[in-house]
Parts: C-alpha cells; sequence; structure tokens
C-alpha cells in the first residue's frame, strides 16, 4: 500500500510541476540540440534518478511518502539526505532546468524561477518548523547539512 501512495503522490505532484507544466509553456519552436540536447537528456536523468533514490528512501527508511498528509514517521538522514536537506525538490527543479536547456524560453525560465522560489518558501516557513516540532534531532540535523547545497566538511588532520 505505501508503494501505491508514493506512485500516486509522483504522479499527482512531482510529474505535474516538472513534466506537464513546463510542457504547456513550451514555446513554438524545435528543441535545442548537440550539446544542449545531451545536458539536458543528462539533466533528466539525474533528476529522475535522484528523485527515485529520495522516494525510495522515504518508503523503506521513514516509513512514509512525500506527501505531507503521509510524510515519514522516521527522520531520513541517508541516503542523498546525508548531504542536503532537500534533494528530492532539487530533483524536481533539476528536471525543470532540463526543459529550460531543451526549449529555451522567457517563459519557462519564469516557471522554472517561480516553483523554485515556491520551494524555498514552502521549506523554510512550514516544512523546517514542523519537522523541529516532530524530530528533536532535526535542529542538529540542520547544523551538520545543507538546505539546498551540500557543506564541506574539511577534515582535521592529526597533529604528529
Amino acid at each position: 500500500m505505501l508503494w501505491i501512495k508514493n506512485i500516486l503522490y509522483t504522479l499527482l505532484v512531482p510529474c505535474t510541476v516538472a513534466i506537464y507544466l513546463p510542457w504547456l509553456f513550451l514555446p513554438d519552436q524545435p528543441a535545442s540540440s548537440g550539446i544542449w540536447l545531451i545536458l539536458a537528456i543528462g539533466l533528466f536523468f539525474l533528476g529522475t534518478t535522484v528523485y527515485a533514490w529520495c522516494l525510495w528512501d522515504f518508503a523503506t527508511v521513514g516509513e512514509g511518502t512525500p506527501s505531507p498528509f503521509d510524510a515519514p514517521t522516521h527522520l531520513v538522514v541517508r541516503g542523498l539526505y546525508h548531504y542536503t536537506r532537500n534533494p528530492m525538490y532539487g530533483s524536481v527543479l533539476l528536471l525543470i532546468l532540463g526543459w529550460i536547456i531543451l526549449f529555451p524560453s522567457i517563459p519557462l525560465l519564469l516557471y522554472g524561477l517561480s516553483v523554485g522560489f515556491s520551494c524555498h518558501l514552502l521549506v523554510t516557513l512550514y516544512e523546517e518548523p514542523d519537522l523541529q516540532k516532530v524530530f528533536p534531532s532535526y535542529g542538529d540535523y540542520c547544523k551538520k547539512v545543507g538546505r539546498w547545497i551540500p557543506r564541506i566538511r574539511m577534515r582535521k588532520t592529526p597533529k604528529s
């Protein structure tokens, strides 16, 4: 049942935001070619792979879905969540960036920027405060892991 809920949520929300809605903004021009086509395909592959990995971790470790109505019951800090707190949003933005590169247009660019801004607001105004209430260890997790960009940690070398 959990996998069915994950698949349904994915089809309803991320696929709508990252595939269907960008498709509505596609200009009446041919797709990019050459290196731009290869880059766009790479972003589509990377975005899809990142999303699938995160969905797997949400279901297996978190025992939940990306939906706020059926969120994971355990804080997921493994996999890509070990490096950044929001790789699933990042995956959706990678897919939209792929569309922008494949079909460059101002409306598509503005759509991508508005989705990115909306994700940032959702994370900072709702998700992070809620996760802080639900998971006591979330504050420590935030100190170690960047919200959008992985933090580079320098290894301390022991003094001889």
